[in-house]
């Protein structure tokens, strides 16, 4: 199965000659997973032209330093490759950014939050359980990164994943083929720790302080990458 990585953001630039870019965390995430694809990737956000949607095996959006709410002539596009995406049924994964734009093109409703940042690893609350989440632990603990939050859900939409911080964490969509995180399951703990202390001076130190020390508690993101996967492999 090719998966098609919708690309609309990078890595910091101060990060990147360490980390690299986003899709091969991708890449690496799933075949640690046990579940690997075969790749292209389409860099949205460098002008690239969108594919169509309706022909695709699968698709994976990434995250970003744009907001919904940003004017970029490629937001507008990619609404609209979302929609198409959704009609035709074909498998459809969001990542952050990819959350919060598949919530804004379906009919939710996102912004930046008044909780300002998220960072570190953050527990969130299984709230329901389709059929992917193949688990009984009652919360997952996963990295993340944010300010902007999905606020409402679009209708389509059931919440299965969510905090206290962030309610709307993870939407699982009526048409049974599309799905999206606000956090990371992508990231590694060096990325997740070099990540948040570059936002030192941005988000206040307790926050920083406070995501540097999460980092010690256990991660789940190697399981839900392996049910992601099998989501859009299914």
């Amino acid at each position: 199965m090719k998966l098609t990585i919708i690309q609309t953001g990078d890595v910091p630039a101060a990060l990147r000659p360490q980390f690299g870019a986003y899709p091969p965390m991708f890449k690496r995430m799933f075949d640690e997973a046990g579940q690997p694809f075969d790749y292209e990737t389409v860099a949205v956000y460098d002008g690239a032209a969108f594919p169509d949607a309706s022909k695709l095996d699968g698709i994976l959006i990434t995250g970003s330093a744009a907001g919904v709410y940003d004017d970029y002539a490629w937001l507008d596009p990619l609404r609209a490759f979302i929609r198409s995406a959704y009609a035709a049924s074909t498998p459809m994964l969001g990542i952050c950014f990819g959350h919060q734009i598949m919530a804004d093109a379906l009919g939710g409703d996102v912004r930046k939050s008044e909780k300002g940042w998220g960072l570190g690893r953050h527990t969130y609350e299984v709230k329901s359980r389709p059929g992917f989440l193949l688990t009984d632990l009652p919360a997952l603990s996963i990295a993340c990164s944010h300010q902007d939050q999905v606020l409402v859900p679009p209708r389509a939409a059931e919440v299965f994943l969510g905090s206290d911080f962030t309610p709307n964490a993870g939407l699982v969509y009526a048409n049974g083929k599309a799905l999206s995180l606000q956090p990371h399951p992508e990231f590694l703990d060096d990325y997740t720790l070099a990540l948040a202390e570059l936002r030192r001076g941005k988000a206040p130190d307790v926050v920083v302080d406070t995501a540097l020390a999460s980092v010690s508690a256990p991660s789940h993101s190697k399981d839900v990458a392996g049910w992601l996967g099998a989501f859009l492999k299914r």
